[in-house]
Order: C-alpha cells, then sequence, then structure tokens
C-alpha cells in the first residue's frame, strides 16, 4: 500500500517515569510541520574478523537511538492561565512550566529536574515510538512570518511497528497571528524601540545519549543560550552597540507578540550581554544591524522567560 508522506500524525505526552511509555492519546495530538525523523541513528560496530580470505565484515548495530525534528506555531492557549498545545514539548526542553490560573503561563529553563516526553509519529499505517526524549527548541520571530518553535528531539530507540492509527484532536493548538507590526507591538533593547526584521533565540541544549551498563538515557549536561536579531541602524547617540559590546554590558531585551487575552506572547531577556556587532548590512537600501548576546543568569535558571497572558 503506498503511504502519502503528508499523512502523518504526532501526539507526545510528558512522562511520569523516564523511558516509561504513558501511552500518548489523540487528545495529546500536536500541529506541527516540516517533521523529519531518523528512526535508528547509532553505530554499526564492525566484528573485524580474521577468515583466511578476503570480503565484508559484518556488524552489530549499537546505541540505537531515534531523533525528531519539526516546528510548531507560537500561539497562546485562548484563554489566560491555560497552558498551550505545546507546553509539553518545552517541558522536555528543560524548562519549567508555571500555571497561574486565568493569569499566565510562563516558561523558563530550569538546571535540575528536566522532564522527559514519549513521542508517536504515525506515517500511513507506521508507527515510530521514541521514549525518553528530550531535546532542544529555538524561538523565531520572523517579520512578514508566521512565529514558530523548531524543537529538536533525541530518545530511546524502539522498534516501529503496524499500530491503528488514532484520531488527533487538535483543539489545543490555535491560529497563529503573523508577525507584523499590528500584531508585534513591542521590540526593545535597553528601554530603545527598534524596527526589527528577525530575532531567534536558541535554547543551547547539550543533548548527550548514553549507553552505558545499568542505564541508557538521554540527558540535558549544560545549556548556553544565544539571541541573534536584525535590527535598523540608529544613531550611535541612541544605541551603541560597539561601546556596550566593548563595555561587556548587559542589557535587557522584551518583544511582545499577539493581541488580545490569552494570545499574547512575552519574550523577555533581563540580562543580554551585547557581543561584538559582526558587520553592518542593508536591506532596501537600508542600513541595518545584526546582532547578538548572551542571556545571562542573575540568580540562576532566570535567563529568560516566556510568558502567555
Amino acid at each position: 500500500m503506498t503511504m502519502r508522506w503528508r499523512d502523518k500524525i504526532l501526539v507526545a505526552k510528558i512522562e511520569s517515569t523516564y523511558g516509561v511509555d504513558p501511552v500518548p492519546t489523540g487528545g495529546d495530538a500536536i500541529l506541527a510541520l516540516e517533521v523529519a525523523l531518523t528512526p535508528m541513528e547509532g553505530q554499526d560496530k564492525s566484528r573485524d574478523l580474521d577468515r583466511g580470505y578476503l570480503g565484508g565484515q559484518p556488524t552489530i548495530p549499537l546505541d540505537l537511538h531515534t531523533k525528531l525534528s519539526f516546528k510548531v506555531e507560537i500561539a497562546g492557549s485562548g484563554a489566560s492561565g491555560t497552558a498551550p498545545g505545546w507546553g509539553a514539548l518545552m517541558r522536555a526542553c528543560a524548562f519549567a512550566e508555571t500555571v497561574t490560573a486565568s493569569t499566565s503561563v510562563v516558561y523558563n529553563p530550569i538546571s535540575d529536574g528536566h522532564e522527559s516526553i514519549t513521542i508517536y509519529l504515525w506515517i500511513g499505517s507506521t508507527r515510530y515510538a521514541v521514549t525518553g526524549a528530550r531535546g532542544n527548541v529555538t524561538l523565531r520571530f520572523n517579520a512578514s512570518d508566521l512565529p514558530y518553535l523548531e524543537f529538536e528531539f533525541t530518545g530511546l530507540f524502539t522498534m516501529p511497528s503496524e499500530v491503528v492509527r488514532i484520531t488527533p484532536d487538535y483543539t489545543a493548538f490555535k491560529k497563529p497571528e503573523a508577525v507584523t507590526n499590528a500584531n508585534t507591538p513591542e521590540f526593545s533593547i535597553d528601554g530603545t524601540d527598534f524596527v526589527l526584521r528577525n530575532l531567534s533565540l536558541a535554547a543551547g541544549n547539550d543533548v548527550q545519549s548514553r549507553f552505558l551498563i545499568g542505564a541508557e538515557r538521554v540527558i540535558i549536561v549544560d545549556r548556553s543560550e544565544t539571541v541573534e536579531f536584525q535590527v535598523e541602524a540608529t544613531p550611535l547617540t541612541t544605541f551603541n552597540p560597539f561601546q556596550l559590546a566593548k563595555d561587556q554590558t548587559a542589557v535587557d531585551l522584551q518583544l511582545v507578540h499577539g493581541m488580545g487575552s490569552g494570545n499574547v506572547v512575552t519574550l523577555d531577556v533581563p540580562t543580554m550581554q551585547m557581543q561584538r556587532p559582526t558587520g553592518l548590512t542593508e536591506a532596501q537600501g537600508i542600513k541595518e544591524w545584526p546582532l547578538r548576546g548572551i542571556p545571562l543568569p542573575a540568580s540562576g535558571n532566570d535567563q529568560f522567560t516566556l510568558t502567555l497572558t
């Protein structure tokens, strides 16, 4: 039977115990795009036998794991204080999810107690299951585009199988608002408003697969966030990125996107060290700055927050 590539169902659920499948259902569906799967990563260990004649060497597969990447549109749940459909994915990327009823949902990086997730991907009638998955995420806001979360997960290998497809429920995913002047009312650095072309924030998780005697798991061992953005240049008397970089000065950055209760997404980087500008560029005949920053922790686990209100 021919299987259409578009015919994909993705579901994901937080694990109570690492690597133990919590059996995601249709209510755990993820509305994703650009799904890419490498189902059987690892190594093929050659036996390298001396047999008295030439020929290919038999191999044994080792350290089997699965990698899965996809994008999700950034949008709130539509109700303040209700977690979005992509909340479990953030938690599996070493973020805490703090829900204040009827008010807000806040995501911030954490150093310990990282959660894991089980992911099912159906392509046609074949189900690929990934347990013990942890990952990385990049937030991306580009003008005249949709805002996205770009996820990359690594998890333990499970043999693919033919399993009856579930019916996905995407009601937790709301339609996103385009990144425009009207829908993205605030972008500022150190209190100075800028005209923004694009911004990305990479969580920078160091995700490691460990295959040892007594334990096979995927862990996050370190993190180093980066922010990159391109803005219209201003007079240096208004904002001087060269001086800020030379003086190793930390500034705050804020981006607000979305309109109306339950749809507002706010990115706050309270202590961002400006990096050296790598050059100048132009777009449509206008001078622009490609700039970079490093979100720094103050008291720990507070490098940045993503707040939904």
